[in-house]
């Protein structure tokens, strides 16, 4: 029959408009903004910074490692790493964002940032309600604006915050428990390091008292002329006769005054 399906369209929406008074199933309009229909976990809209405990600027995750900056497709995320180094969540000094801006006039929501942060210090937020009359700066969100608590994501996301802070204690447990096995290990080796024996006091002072003696002792007498040990040849019997015997004076010489005569 021609137009059958237009008759049946027409059908469906004259069954749609009574059951729209009726029906609570079919009265689907909110009175948006004083009703406001519950967002799904999976909803997403522009990023923010996770930061745990009271102080965002003490607590946040981000370590400046510029990897989303990197591969965001639109390049709306400007990164300035900080001089100094603060301790991250597991003890361990890191690098931190001195600057982080995220211009969402830019942003597509495709999450690329929260996928490739190895830290988990950003994360999709569900606010849509940015209008603004400031196109550039209203639209340039810095740190300070873009940080939002570790309760405040348990708030939009409970199941994957809890997934995340599970990761996250595991993480830190093996570190405290490698760094307590390095620091057992290195007593250990401490303890069983061999003491070196120091001299007794009473031995040290007998070597210094040696060292001067020997140092002092009178020298060997040398060889006398003629006995062979000195390299020369060995004196005769004559020789040596001639030498034991005095020498008598001279008959021809005058005596001295006072001497007796002979």
């Amino acid at each position: 029959m021609l137009g059958d399906g237009i008759l049946k369209g027409l059908v469906e929406t004259a069954r749609n408009f009574a059951g729209s008074y009726v029906s609570k199933e079919r009265m689907t309009t909110v009175e948006y903004p004083e009703e406001r229909l519950p967002l799904p976990e999976a909803a997403r809209n522009f990023p923010f910074l996770v930061y745990d405990g009271d102080d965002w600027e003490k607590g946040l995750r981000c370590v400046a490692c510029q990897i989303c900056e990197k591969e965001c497709p639109p390049k709306c995320i400007y990164i300035e790493k900080s001089k100094d180094k603060k301790p991250d969540y597991v003890g361990k000094p890191q690098i931190y964002p001195a600057k982080f801006d995220i211009d969402i006039s830019v942003c597509m929501s495709c999450q690329i940032c929260v996928e490739v942060c190895p830290f988990e210090a950003i994360k999709m937020d569900t606010e849509f309600e940015l209008a603004t009359d400031d196109r550039f700066g209203g639209l340039l969100l810095d740190r300070k604006q873009l940080s939002r608590s570790n309760e405040y994501y348990h708030q939009i996301h409970p199941t994957e915050a809890s997934e995340v802070d599970a990761r996250l204690a595991e993480e830190k447990a093996k570190v405290e428990a490698k760094a307590k096995a390095a620091a057992e290990a290195a007593a250990a080796k401490a303890a069983a390091a061999p003491v070196e024996a120091k001299p007794a006091p009473a031995a040290k002072a007998a070597e210094i008292a040696k060292a001067p003696a020997a140092a002092t002792s009178p020298a060997a007498p040398k060889p006398l002329p003629g006995t062979g040990s000195d390299g020369t040849a060995p004196m005769s019997a004559e020789d040596k006769k001639a030498a034991e015997t005095p020498a008598k004076p001279d008959e021809g010489e005058p005596k001295a005054q006072g001497e007796p005569k002979e």
